[in-house]
């Protein structure tokens, strides 16, 4: 048995919304703080089979084979499946996904032009290199 989950894009339209959204919904002074991804460690080298093949032992479940597979490329957009495969039955689940990798300078410069001010920018601790953590405030 195969079971396969579509995930949609996050369009530029559903970004700005986002930032308007969450903006809107802050008190002045309100904090919003969230990573995402470093394009410049290119994270997607690595989903590929043999590089993120794993095998875990779930009590109650035996065992289950994951990886991931680039699957497309196209500009800031990486496309990937994700496969879980339970050795107990040998059902396949696929999950399709796709991540715009933004660059620090182009989040910054949407959330200034939706009025945040902003404080920091910093790595995330536990994944030096990989993600930016951005501090931003509504002013006031």
């Amino acid at each position: 048995m195969t079971g396969n989950v579509a995930q949609a894009i996050v369009e530029p339209a559903d970004w700005e919304a986002t930032l308007s959204g969450v903006y809107d919904a802050l008190r002045p002074g309100g904090c919003l703080v969230f990573e995402t991804r470093d394009p410049a460690y290119q994270a997607w080298g690595g989903w590929n089979r043999a590089a993120s093949y794993s095998v875990i032992e779930i009590d109650g479940v035996g065992a289950v084979e994951s990886w991931h597979e680039v699957t497309d490329m196209n500009g800031s957009l990486v496309s990937f499946r994700s496969t879980t495969v339970f050795a107990s039955d040998g059902e396949r689940l696929t999950s399709d996904s796709t991540l715009r990798f933004r660059e620090r300078d182009e989040v910054q410069t949407d959330l200034v032009a939706h009025g945040y001010v902003i404080d920091d920018v910093r790595g995330a601790p536990d994944r030096p290199g990989r993600e930016f953590v951005f501090f931003a405030r509504r002013p006031g």
